[in-house]
């Protein structure tokens, strides 16, 4: 309870309609981009996607003939992403894992974690994710990740409101700016059949992490690291980390 407000957990709103909302991130684009970066990294076909919200990466991989099982911590997004790989008719295996905690029955060869997944790993656990990882891969493993950067969260998300508003949902987003993180308010409408619209509120926190930093923690766990920015200088607002298990 916050004035006033019941709030669920992060993604147990949003997570019924990620991708509804977040159809303009360069889906496409994005994908092909991973797909490129595993080939050039001559990744092996077995991968976990970390943070895979409703899918559509993991999808995305399993249409370029990659075997990809996609993890994220809210089952609200998994109960979609399976409703969507269900529809499109591709076979890909979705899992409850949080990636500070990350167990696999299998070996991945490669690991993907999109769109701001390590935003939401607090500063003090970004090695134990990073060493989870590491863990994970067989030996030559390839890690992919992206960041939004300090500059990003501080002087464009930080502080601001942002909405979207579709015909049958409307998603509202309040930000504020800590220290060291973004705390977001969200309130999704849904549109019912009979045309009254269901509320749900929750509560995000992304986590501001510095460029070295992270290399500083990869590297600890025994990484290979490569980056790669959005764009240039100090108004990038995302770092692609390439990685390599040695």
């Amino acid at each position: 309870m916050k004035n006033g407000k019941t709030y669920c957990g992060a993604y147990s709103a949003l997570g019924c309609a990620f991708e509804y909302f977040n159809d303009d991130c360069g889906y496409e684009q994005w994908s092909q981009y991973l797909i490129e970066k595993l080939r050039c990294c001559g990744a092996g076909l077995r991968g976990v996607d970390i943070g895979c919200g409703n899918g559509y990466f993991t999808r995305a991989l399993c249409k370029a003939g990659y075997c990809v099982t996609g993890a994220d911590v809210s089952p609200q997004m998994l109960n979609v992403a399976v409703e969507l790989a269900a529809k499109q008719g591709v076979k890909a295996d979705f899992i409850l894992q949080d990636i500070t905690k990350l167990n696999l029955n299998f070996k991945p060869d490669f690991a993907t974690a999109v769109n701001d997944c390590i935003n939401y790993v607090p500063q003090n656990k970004l090695r134990t994710a990073f060493a989870k990882v590491y863990k994970s891969l067989n030996k030559g493993g390839v890690f992919i990740f992206d960041v939004s950067t300090e500059h990003k969260l501080r002087h464009i998300v930080g502080d601001n409101v942002f909405a979207r508003d579709y015909d049958d949902a409307t998603c509202l987003w309040f930000n504020t700016l800590k220290d060291d993180r973004v705390e977001m308010e969200i309130t999704v409408f849904t549109k019912r059949e009979d045309g009254s619209y269901t509320r749900a509120d929750e509560i995000q926190t992304q986590y501001i992490h510095k460029k070295q930093d992270i290399t500083d923690a990869l590297i600890s766990c025994g990484f290979e690291v490569y980056t790669e920015g959005h764009l240039g200088g100090d108004e990038t607002e995302r770092i692609n980390f390439i990685c390599k298990k040695a």
